[in-house]
């Protein structure tokens, strides 16, 4: 995406005001209107999209070409590759932190829903958890780091823009289950991660792909996703170290394991993609 200029100061209020107001109602008002007809997680998902793409795709409509790539959005022809980049290193950072548990002896993986039906009933799961997982992924990137977000980059600078992003994008988590103050802080992590990716490549592709990998790879082996349980294999990861490992109830994500493998995609990020 090419950058245009930033707007002088007034533009910028206007532009990133209503942005937060749109933002603001919808995770108040769709959550509500979704919630009697889905489950809490799916309502989190779900509502997050609809209040990210209804307030990127009315700002941008009003003071933009109302494209796709005024939002970080627009396909390229690295598009793909930004994208499928980033489930692999998501998911692979996923799986880092727990298959080390499972061979160090630290962790087993074991059923936990023998009654979970068959493989017709799993696989039906695992897709309709994989989509929601992905809509929510999306809609998180597109409300934290979509149109305002931008915007502020151009013209107040990255850290400027992404440490307050990624306070709020933590701050945003404080009313899941089991959330704990280290959780709250990894999450804060993985906001200024997801910033820095959109940063070297001026799109939300990878930052998504990061987030989707993420998300989508730790269901898989049974444990709690920011608070959430979804059982989507009938296994589960039974820990035998404390919660300053494991992340107790929050899942791996309120963990010092979790804490390191941030650090060390920030490297990935900044020494294998490329600045577009």
């Amino acid at each position: 995406m090419t950058a245009a200029p930033a707007p002088d100061k007034l533009g910028i209020l206007l532009r990133v005001g209503l942005f937060v107001i749109l933002g603001w109602l919808g995770v108040m008002v769709f959550p509500q209107l979704m919630l009697p007809l889905a489950g809490i997680m799916v309502t989190s998902a779900l509502s997050t999209f609809a209040a990210a793409a209804v307030a990127n795709a009315v700002v941008v409509r009003i003071y933009e070409r109302g494209r796709l790539s005024d939002l970080g959005l627009g396909w390229t022809n690295t598009s793909l590759r930004e994208f499928s980049t980033g489930v692999s290193a998501g998911a692979g950072a996923a799986v880092v932190i727990l298959a080390g548990p499972l061979v160090t002896g630290a962790a087993t993986f074991e059923q936990v829903s023998p009654q979970a039906g068959g493989i017709e009933h799993r696989w039906a799961s695992f897709a309709f958890v994989s989509v929601v997982l992905l809509f929510g992924s999306a809609g998180e990137e597109m409300l934290f780091h979509g149109y305002a977000f931008q915007l502020l980059i151009r013209s107040l600078g990255a850290f400027a823009t992404i440490l307050p992003a990624s306070v709020l994008f933590g701050l945003a988590h404080l009313g899941n289950q089991n959330v704990t103050l280290l959780g709250i802080l990894n999450t804060m992590g993985w906001g200024i991660l997801l910033g820095y990716a959109y940063l070297r490549t001026s799109a939300l592709w990878l930052p998504i792909g990061l987030h989707f990998g993420w998300n989508f790879t730790l269901p898989l082996f049974g444990v709690n996703l920011s608070g959430f349980t979804m059982g989507v294999t009938g296994y589960g990861l039974h820990w035998r170290v404390g919660e300053l490992w494991s992340g107790g109830g929050y899942g791996p994500e309120g963990g010092l394991l979790a804490t390191a493998v941030v650090v060390a995609l920030f490297f990935a990020v900044r020494y294998v993609t490329p600045v577009r």
